[in-house]
């Protein structure tokens, strides 16, 4: 993937996701498990910063930079070898290429003035087979090593660092472990941990048998209950391949690309996983896990001399260079097409039953090693697809034969080589053929008429904007980005070099206007190494799956003897015996409480009114960019229009505008803007449960130069929003609810915890509505309608109470110099709005809730559970809602880290206590249903029992002050005061009441609220046919036929 890829996604306003190994989940699932976890955590007072500003003249560059003037190529350091100095100005940062002179391993260093640091060693990883090798060798290196031999060292750093991202993951050829920290003995304390988990690992039998898989009775106290499969891995795949996106993409990769490791499932496939053995996990790592196959990599502003040494003495001192057999051969080309058919489960959330099959057609392009070709194939793939002025957009999504684009559309940089994928999901079996002309036609028309000038400006413009527009997770984004080419032999700092790619790329289009033209020949239609992949639902899909696990049980049990299975019944009550243990992580570093700053970092805001309307200001260094933010409240909207809201939301920016057409809008969009955000926005009042604001959110953001032009598209589409266009309507509402439904089987947590509250809270109540199974059914409902008139004309109404100036309030955030010619720009935007403005009203309202119990199971067909129970809990600024936040997540490390994922197997697992004000369990592709809500009911009795320690305490206020204090970019300052009305004075004391909380608070709120008291509870589960909710009365069943 080219850099400037990845500064796209860090650009974008709004993101849909496609299946990639790498999946970064959402705060809802922090401490789901090794390898897919994302962690916000604390700056500490030592060395804690704001984020920085990165100024335009390099000339004034900071100290992170200067120090790499001293270096010199050819120069050595502590055992490496300085073979290139890079400095790229137009991200503000310069790069040092270094090699290990007696292992071969790479290193590179990128310096800038971010005190967010980013560590990472990754490695050449290539399965040949779909055992899932790469990825539970990912897993269980975690799980304890040679100088950290305390189980599971990754999960306790957790709550012992002050990193702001850890993470580990598998892709499609290598293995990253990653992690940031803005502290520098922190950094070296995660370094030192990272180093002998990955070199240095134990790789236990009992680790691979919890992490991998095993043989164990379902019932690991009861020697005559059945033999089954288990295993974090075994069961997270099961989750994984039930959703038909990532099927879908991965059936693709593996027949386009069916020579070698690309043709395996790297991830694993559960009917294959129990065909690997410990000491096959144990070669792998042998072979793979090498310095000399090793590609090192840090960011930031701390000193590269300590880094290098760190590395040498700990690791690479300790070894010889071999030569790893771990290279990637070329595909070797096809002569002809190829096609295949695959299989899916029937989805009972599709709108259109009759409308389950998905087609594309993957192009094998060139190596991804190749700078300008990449970025030369990334432009054509973001013309081809890309928006609603794009042709295949306008060829296969306007023509409302399916419900969205397929899975894997668009250009993948995931494998050596690369490849570019296009067609629909949603549509008829019979309409395959239809699809397959149409997207021949499609690339024979691009030949013949080329792109719009336009066009190719509104992708330079976004490359623009993507330098100067700054993220907390610059130095992570990178590595993503470096990271595929590098793995393959490409020099990095080549990627790095955005102007001199984008100047190049000019020039060759001044020369040569048809270029792009040839390239969609060469590419495309004289490419015969393409492969059409159709994918049908089938009826008994998921029982086949079924029949095939029980087959594969059955072999390996049918030949155990007696003693076979008794050794199997005493291996899982042994394996149970180790998970209950109390480990002593004292081998492992840490960090104190001490660490952490007494007082927040304070932002200045300031108001004024501008035409009726508050407006919050908040002056920053945003280098060149205006970000704009709106509120309108939803206090005056009926309550039967409540439902409709997020579909308009979806859709109100993409109907066109004023004199604009959809297509014309979304060009002008590209080419000012950033993007136009709209979502839905409910937030509880700090101080009490029952004051809820309902509202839109409006967002975007432009360079200072096209302010005026941005607040004109605002402009267009508050005051003529074209709400009439049925066929481009029926569109959208194919393509939103086609989302929802494959948000389900990667979400299914959110969902399950969002219904477990609904009956708890007036917001919990609004969230459900607005984003949880009620939208998802509703949204379902709507595409089903052959009429969408009457939809439109509820849209319609929608508009009149949120469209004007009497429900806003709006906020600013922009560089000193420009602060007052962007409050001009957005004075007279407001005053040409219809209504008088609220002034300083507050749209808090109270709502009137009476709480119930409820039980809902929402049978659907996947092989894992999403399981969530609430209990009714306290507003923000409640004197319990720090030891109950807490305590929440010392029950998620302590206790249903071992009890949910350990033993029972689910993918993870974990307690809340969010601002919705109920206090929250949920699980994550788990394969209990009944045991885990025992788990939580054994959870709260636990903590009134306080078996933990203080140093147990003392880990869960690191780990909570995590959210408290993640870095925040200029864009967001002020943003939790103007979007939650928590402002800094509130937001000091939830920090002192953090700092304050003791054991006896903690068991105090214990008993209060979670065992003795008589709070409201709520229960939901996601997932297939369960006997105990069919045999307990108390629960509501929900199947979609």
């Amino acid at each position: 993937m080219c850099v400037y890829f990845v500064l796209l996604k860090m650009l974008k306003t709004t993101n849909k996701n496609v299946f990639r190994v790498v999946r970064e989940l959402n705060e809802n699932v922090k401490h789901l498990g090794k390898g897919y976890t994302f962690h916000n955590k604390l700056r500490p007072s030592n060395n804690r910063c704001n984020f920085r500003l990165y100024t335009a003249n390099f000339a004034s560059a900071v100290p992170a930079i200067k120090r790499i003037e001293s270096f010199k190529p050819g120069q050595q350091i502590h055992g490496f070898t300085v073979q290139k100095i890079v400095e790229v100005p137009e991200l503000y940062l310069s790069a040092v290429k270094l090699s290990h002179d007696a292992t071969g391993a790479e290193l590179l260093h990128v310096a800038r003035d971010d005190c967010n640091n980013v560590f990472s060693v990754a490695f050449r990883t290539t399965p040949m087979d779909s055992t899932g090798v790469s990825h539970i060798l990912e897993h269980t290196t975690l799980c304890g090593s040679e100088k950290y031999p305390c189980r599971d060292p990754f999960f306790k750093m957790l709550n012992r660092s002050l990193s702001t991202f850890m993470n580990a993951f598998t892709g499609s050829d290598y293995t990253a472990y990653p992690f940031s920290t803005q502290n520098s003995t922190d950094f070296s304390n995660l370094m030192s941990v990272y180093l002998d988990a990955t070199f240095f690992p134990k790789l236990q039998q009992q680790d691979f048998r919890q992490e991998g898989w095993r043989l164990e009775n379902e019932n690991n106290q009861d020697s005559t209950s059945p033999i089954i499969f288990k295993g974090v891995v075994y069961n997270e795949m099961k989750g994984a391949m039930a959703s038909s996106d990532s099927l879908f993409a991965m059936h693709s990769q593996n027949k386009l690309l069916p020579n070698h490791t690309y043709s395996h499932n790297s991830g694993g496939d559960p009917s294959c996983i129990p065909d690997l053995t410990w000491q096959q996990l144990k070669q792998f790592h042998a072979s793979h896990y090498h310095p000399s196959n090793a590609r090192f990599y840090t960011y930031g502003d701390l000193p590269l001399e300590d880094n290098l040494r760190q590395i040498n003495e700990q690791v690479l001192s300790r070894f010889g260079k071999i030569q790893p057999d771990t290279t990637v051969p070329d595909e070797p080309r096809w002569t002809e097409p190829r096609e295949a058919e695959v299989y899916c489960a029937v989805d009972p959330m599709a709108a259109d039953p009759n409308k389950q099959t998905t087609i594309s057609v993957s192009y094998l392009l060139a190596s991804i090693t190749d700078p300008f070709e990449s970025f030369t194939a990334s432009v054509l793939g973001s013309l081809l697809v890309s928006g609603p002025t794009s042709p295949f957009y306008k060829a296969l999504i306007e023509a409302n034969i399916g419900s969205d684009y397929a899975p894997n559309v668009g250009y993948d940089t995931s494998t050596k080589e690369a490849s570019f994928s296009i067609g629909l999901q949603g549509i008829a079996n019979e309409n395959v053929a239809k699809v397959k002309e149409i997207i021949k036609k499609t690339f024979q028309q691009v030949v013949k008429e080329g792109f719009e000038d336009q066009r190719i400006e509104a992708i330079l413009h976004k490359i623009e904007l993507s330098q100067k527009h700054q993220t907390t997770s610059f130095g992570l984004g990178l590595m993503m980005a470096l990271l595929p080419s590098w793995n393959h032999g490409s020099d990095p700092t080549d990627q790095l070099k955005i102007n001199e790619i984008v100047t190049a790329f000019k020039r060759s289009l001044e020369e040569n206007p048809a270029l792009l033209q040839e390239k969609v020949k060469e590419y495309f239609l004289n490419n015969p190494h393409h492969l059409t992949l159709v994918m049908k639902p089938q009826e008994d899909y998921q029982q086949n799956l079924d029949d095939l696990e029980i087959k594969k049980t059955n072999d390996f049990s049918s030949n155990l003897s007696v003693e076979d299975k008794k050794k199997i019944f005493e291996d899982g009550i042994q394996l149970a015996s180790e998970q209950s243990k109390v480990d002593d992580p004292s081998c492992l570093p840490t960090l104190a409480i001490s660490d952490v700053d007494r007082n927040i970092m304070r932002t200045t805001i300031d108001y004024q009114i501008l035409n009726g309307v508050s407006v919050q200001q908040c002056i920053q260094p945003t280098n060149g960019v205006v970000y704009f933010n709106a509120i309108t409240s939803l206090h005056t909207l009926p309550n039967d229009l409540l439902i409709y809201v997020p579909l308009f939301s979806s859709v109100i920016t993409q109907m066109g505008a004023g004199n604009m057409s959809f297509h014309e809008i979304s060009q002008q969009e590209d080419l000012k803007t950033g993007g136009l955000g709209v979502h839905t926005h409910i937030c509880q009042h700090p101080d009490s449960i029952h004051k809820v604001e309902k509202g839109i959110m409006l967002s975007s953001y432009c360079l200072d130069n096209n302010t005026e032009e941005m607040f004109k598209l605002w402009h267009d589409i508050f005051l003529r929003p074209k709400l009439e266009d049925v066929d481009r309507f029926t569109t959208l509402v194919r393509m939103n609810a086609s989302d929802l439904a494959m948000s389900l089987s990667n979400s299914g947590h959110s969902y399950a915890m969002s219904a477990a509250q609904s009956h708890l809270s007036p917001v919990s109540h609004f969230n459900e509505i607005l984003g949880g199974m009620k939208q998802v059914m509703f949204l379902k409902s709507i595409a089903e309608l052959k009429d969408l008139n009457p939809v439109l004309q509820k849209l319609q109404q929608v508009a009149s109470h949120v469209l004007c100036t009497e429900n806003m309030r709006c906020a600013l955030n922009a560089s000193p110099i420009f602060m007052d010619t962007a409050s001009l720009h957005l004075e007279r935007f407001l005053s040409q709005l219809p209504g008088d403005g609220a002034g300083q009203t507050s749209f808090m309202q109270e709502n009137p809730f009476t709480t119930t119990k409820q039980k809902l199971h929402y049978e659907l067909p996947f092989p894992v559970n999403y399981i969530s129970h609430a209990i009714e809990g306290i507003p923000f600024n409640h004197e319990d809602f720090a030891s109950l936040r807490l305590l929440a997540r010392l029950m998620s490390t302590k206790f249903l880290h071992r009890e949910i994922r350990e033993k029972g197997g689910a993918y993870g697992s974990g307690a809340l206590m969010g601002t919705s004000g109920n206090f929250t369990f949920y699980s994550y592709r788990d394969p209990n249903s009944e045991k885990t809500l025992d788990a939580f009911k054994k959870c709260c009795e636990w903590a009134v029992d306080a078996s933990y320690l203080d140093q147990d305490i003392d880990e869960a206020k690191l780990s909570v002050f995590s959210s408290v204090d993640s870095p925040t970019a200029p864009s967001s300052k002020g943003m939790r005061h103007f979007k939650n009305h928590v402002s800094d004075d509130v937001y000091q004391n939830h920090r002192q009441q953090l700092l304050g909380v003791t054991r006896d608070d903690m068991v105090r709120v214990a008993k209060s609220y979670l065992v003795n008291g008589d709070k409201m509870n709520g229960t939901a589960l996601l997932g297939p046919d369960n006997e105990m909710t069919k045999n307990e009365h108390s629960w509501i069943i929900h199947k979609e036929e």
